[in-house]
């Protein structure tokens, strides 16, 4: 699978954001696809992620404490596209977001649960 972030720009604290992800080749493989962050200086943390199975009509959503209320994630199967719509922006939010596809079996909510990861995009929040 091939990931392709886009959507990251320079906003002022209080604002929004909407990266995309697009997903090519073996996509009927995924089960899932997670957004990560990864601030100067820091490690590579879980934001968000969503489950993409075909099988289930009902995507079933995970979320980091630090954005619960103010991200929202969700999925569009037949582009094989996945979104995260970003309200209420804070300086700490600033970092590189990346895309990431789950590996079945694997915890949601941690970096070891991925593989496949996009190239990021870059989210500035200026205070």
């Amino acid at each position: 699978v091939q990931l392709q972030a886009s959507g990251g720009g320079l906003v002022q604290a209080g604002g929004s954001l909407r990266l995309a992800c697009a997903a090519s080749g073996r996509t009927f493989d995924m089960d899932g696809l997670a957004w990560f962050r990864q601030a100067p200086g820091k490690e590579r943390e879980f934001v968000a992620a969503i489950s993409s199975s075909v099988m289930s009509p009902s995507a079933i959503t995970w979320y980091a404490d630090s954005v619960k209320g103010r991200f929202t994630i969700s999925r569009d199967n037949a582009k094989n596209m996945v979104y995260l719509q970003m309200n209420s922006l804070k300086p700490e939010d600033t970092a590189v977001y990346y895309c990431a596809a789950h590996k079945s079996g694997y915890s949601w909510t941690v970096y070891a649960g991925y593989d496949s990861w996009g190239q990021g995009t870059q989210v500035t929040v200026s205070s």
